[in-house]
C-alpha cells in the first residue's frame, strides 16, 4: 500500500513527526500519533541503535537469530513509524536530518539534556531551520533546575516521584513495581502535550519548545496522597496505607484513607483451575452489594451471621468472611465468578494473564486491543497493542510492522528531501546512510 494513502485517512494525517525517541517513553509517545496517521519517522543509526533493537532474545521470535530487525517490544512500539538511517555525526547527514526537520511539523526526542545539543540539534539550532517547529523533550529531570543533567530510567522515575514509597505492605519496605510504568505513563503525557502544541500552533501559527520532566509526571499519581498529608497529616507509608488488596489492614487504626471508602469484602479470592492467576477480585462498597454477593453464592447461612451484618463486622471479621468467601469461588473459575457477580450487580473481574488478555478476553477482543495482526519480514505475522480510545470518524489503524532498521530509507531520502540518484549515491559513498565498516543489509543494498 502506498504511503500516501495510508497516512492521508488518520485524525492526524499530515503531521510529520521526526522521532529521536528510544527505549519506551519517547516511542510510546510517537506511537500514538503514527497510530492516528502522523506520519513519523525515526532516525536511526545502526552503530548506537535504540537498545529496545537489541534487547533480551526472548523478545525475539523463536527460531530467528536475534539482530535489529527481531525485538518483539520494538515492533510493536513502533509500528507504522519509518526509518531512515542517517549519521549525525557527518556534516552531510547533519545537514539533511535539518532539511528534513525544516519540513516537518515536531520533532520529539527522550535523551538526557545534553544529547541533541552536543549533536547541534537543540531547539534553538532547529528553529532557524524552521521557526514553526514544535520541539518536544521527555528528560526525566527536565531540560531546567539542578538535576538537568542527570539520567533516570523508569524505575528511577518511580522512585523519585514518591510511588515507589507509595507501595507495598505494612510493616514491610517499599515494594517498587515490577515494571517501567512511569515509561508509559511519560508518553502519554508528552503526546497530550504535543497535541497542545499543535492547536496553539494552528491558532497562532507559532512554534515552541515544549520541555516535559517525567519525574514531574509521575508526581501527578501522587495527587490524593499529597492531599491526605497536606490536609489531614497522615503518612502514606507502611503503617496501614496502603493495605495491598484490603482497603483496611487488620491490627491498624480503622481511618479513612487516600484510597477512598472502607469496603468488606474487598479482596482477590483463589478460583477453580489452581494457576498461578486463577484468581476473582470482589468489591463491596455498600450494604446493597453485600447481600447481592450472598443471594449469588446461594444465600448460605453463615452470611446471616452477625460476624458479617454490618460493615464495621465485616472488617473486623476479615479472615473469616474471606475464607467462606473463598469456599465458594474455589469451585469455579475466574470468568464464571465475574459473570454471576456481575449480572447481580456486584464489582468482580478476573486477575488476567498475558494470555488471558491477548487471547481469552472477548471484551478486549472486541475492542481490538490486542486483536490486530500485520506481517513483519523477519519475525512473520504478530499480533500489536490497539488504542483506548476509538474516534467515530478517524479511527485508528495499525497498517505496518515496525520498521526494519533503514527500511524507509529511499521514500525518505528521494520522495521526502528530493535528493537525486547522483546525491543519494555520493552521500552513500560517504557512509552518510549507513557505516562503509559494516557489511550493509540486503534491505538497503
Amino acid at each position: 500500500m502506498e504511503l500516501g494513502a495510508v497516512l492521508s485517512k488518520g485524525a492526524l494525517a499530515g503531521v510529520r513527526v521526526v522521532d529521536f525517541t528510544w527505549v519506551r517513553a519517547g516511542p510510546q509517545s510517537t506511537r500514538i500519533f503514527s497510530m492516528f496517521g502522523a506520519e513519523v519517522i525515526r532516525i536511526e543509526w545502526p552503530l548506537n541503535p535504540d537498545i529496545i533493537r537489541l534487547g533480551s532474545p526472548r523478545y525475539s521470535a523463536a527460531g530467528v537469530t536475534p539482530g535489529l530487525d527481531t525485538n518483539g517490544d520494538f515492533n510493536n512500539f513502533n509500528c507504522n513509524k519509518l526509518s531512515v538511517t542517517l549519521n549525525v555525526r557527518s556534516p552531510s547527514g547533519l545537514d539533511l536530518i535539518k532539511r528534513l526537520i525544516g519540513i516537518s511539523d515536531v520533532v520529539i526526542e527522550n535523551f538526557s539534556s545534553r544529547v541533541m545539543e552536543d549533536w547541534g540539534l537543540g531547539y534553538e539550532q532547529l528553529r532557524q531551520a524552521n521557526p514553526a517547529i514544535i520541539y518536544v523533550s521527555m528528560a526525566g529531570f527536565g531540560h531546567s533546575g539542578p538535576n538537568r543533567d542527570y539520567d533516570t530510567w523508569g524505575p528511577a522515575v518511580q522512585a523519585l516521584s514518591g510511588l515507589t514509597f507509595m507501595s507495598g505492605l505494612p510493616g514491610k519496605p517499599s515494594a517498587g513495581w515490577g515494571h517501567s510504568y512511569m515509561d508509559h505513563t511519560g508518553g502519554y503525557y508528552g503526546a497530550m502535550a504535543t497535541l497542545a502544541a499543535l492547536h496553539y500552533r494552528s491558532r497562532t501559527g507559532q512554534g515552541q519548545y515544549v520541555d516535559l520532566a517525567q519525574v514531574d509526571a509521575g508526581c501527578t499519581l501522587t495527587g490524593a496522597a499529597i492531599l491526605d498529608s497536606t490536609v489531614n497529616g497522615r503518612r502514606t507509608d507502611r503503617d496501614g496505607v496502603p493495605s495491598g488488596n484490603r482497603t483496611h489492614w487488620p491490627g491498624t487504626p480503622l481511618t479513612d484513607t487516600y484510597r477512598g471508602r472502607h469496603a468488606a469484602p474487598h479482596n482477590a479470592y483463589r478460583c477453580a483451575g489452581g494457576g498461578r492467576n486463577d484468581w476473582c477480585t470482589i468489591a463491596c462498597f455498600t450494604e446493597e452489594e453485600w447481600r447481592a454477593l450472598a443471594g449469588a453464592m446461594g444465600s448460605p447461612a453463615w452470611a446471616d451471621e452477625p460476624a458479617f451484618a454490618t460493615l464495621l463486622q465485616r472488617l473486623e471479621h476479615q479472615e473469616e468472611l474471606d475464607r467462606r468467601i473463598q469456599e465458594w469461588t474455589i469451585e469455579l473459575n475466574k470468568y464464571e465468578v465475574m459473570d454471576r457477580l456481575q449480572a447481580a450487580g456486584v464489582p468482580s473481574a478476573p486477575v488476567q494473564s498475558m494470555v488471558d488478555r491477548v487471547e481469552n478476553d472477548p471484551q478486549l477482543q472486541h475492542r481490538g486491543a490486542f486483536a490486530t495482526q500485520a506481517e513483519h519480514p523477519v519475525i512473520g505475522r504478530r499480533i500489536y497493542e490497539g488504542m483506548p480510545m476509538r474516534l467515530e470518524q478517524a479511527p485508528w489503524a495499525i497498517w505496518r510492522h515496525g520498521p526494519l532498521i533503514g527500511q524507509d530509507n529511499d521514500y525518505v531520502l528521494r520522495d521526502v528531501l528530493g535528493l537525486t540518484a547522483e546525491e543519494v549515491d555520493g552521500n552513500d559513498a560517504e557512509g552518510v546512510f549507513w557505516p562503509r565498516n559494516m557489511v550493509r543489509k540486503e534491505t538497503l543494498a
